[in-house]
């Protein structure tokens, strides 16, 4: 039951979100609809560049309310490289027309997306450390790049505040004694939700531990000083998690991942993706 209701939110997010794409670009109407009856008509995405796939389902929700039949050549998670074909549609005219661009939006940002973070998985994957991504999303956009990113063979982060309770610098500033902060929290935040703290430096580090947290996050440290963490807790908090963030590139990740964290977290793989080229050709 539980299982069946996530998936049935996730259907009207997802819904509602290609709803609101599709309004924001044809607002009262497609003036190109007004002059001529509709025609019959088939289309193909055809790959411009090198990537990976990532869109498919918000797409398949789009042409269900379009009427356009669509079939994919490529799958979310999939590679593809130029030249080669992506999807076919058939619609008529109007419906094809009106949505092209809010398709190719949404595979472009998406793809983008999965394509860079790509990249990063492909380069940590041999150390068996965990790519993440973080909350640094565009607004009202947090669910469609976190899925992008998922695609590209990434874990998600938190989706938000409310289902881990993450203590950051800021955070730390506001509390008092740490070791009482957590123990009150276990009392009141829900059982399965863990508890993070970020630590700037290894004295910070070993005061999240002792305060029997169950992540630390390394944060801005060098690979260095990363090590020096993970052998403290190797030694004595064996079962705490440990993640690496803050300006990690694709040319440092290596570095982190050699480590021993458990995983690495970065925002680059949403803010710092490059889109693609995709396009749309009318048979």
């Amino acid at each position: 039951m539980g299982s069946y209701c996530l998936r049935e939110n996730v259907g009207i997010m997802i819904e509602n979100f290609v709803k609101e794409a599709l309004l924001e670009d044809i607002g009262r109407g497609d003036l190109y609809t007004l002059v001529e009856a509709a025609v019959a008509t088939s289309a193909k995405i055809i790959a411009k560049s090198d990537g990976v796939l990532a869109g498919q389902k918000y797409v398949d929700v789009l042409c269900r309310m379009q009427n356009i039949e669509v079939e994919w050549l490529k799958s979310d998670k999939e590679t593809f490289i130029k030249g080669d074909v992506i999807a076919t549609f058939s619609a008529n005219s109007h419906a094809m027309l009106s949505s092209e661009r809010t398709i190719l939006d949404m595979l472009l940002h998406a793809s983008s997306i999965a394509s860079l973070t790509r990249k990063y998985v492909d380069i940590i994957k041999p150390y068996g450390t965990k790519l993440l991504d973080t909350r640094k999303t565009r607004p009202l956009l947090r669910v469609f790049e976190k899925y992008a990113t998922r695609c590209g063979g990434a874990v998600n982060h938190r989706m938000g505040l409310d289902d881990s309770l993450m203590i950051k610098d800021t955070h730390l500033k506001t509390i008092e004694d740490l070791e009482s902060y957590i123990k009150k929290a276990r009392e009141v935040i829900p059982f399965t939700a863990k508890i993070e703290i970020e630590a700037e430096t290894l004295w910070i580090a070993k005061d999240a531990m002792k305060a029997k947290c169950d992540i630390v996050m390394c944060d801005n440290m060098t690979p260095a000083q990363v090590e020096e963490v993970v052998t403290f807790r190797d030694a004595n908090y064996p079962h705490i998690l440990l993640e690496a963030s803050g300006n990690i590139s694709l040319d440092t990740i290596e570095s982190y991942a050699k480590t021993g964290v458990d995983a690495i977290s970065s925002g680059s793989l949403i803010h710092q993706a490059n889109w693609i080229d995709l396009s749309m050709k009318i048979d």
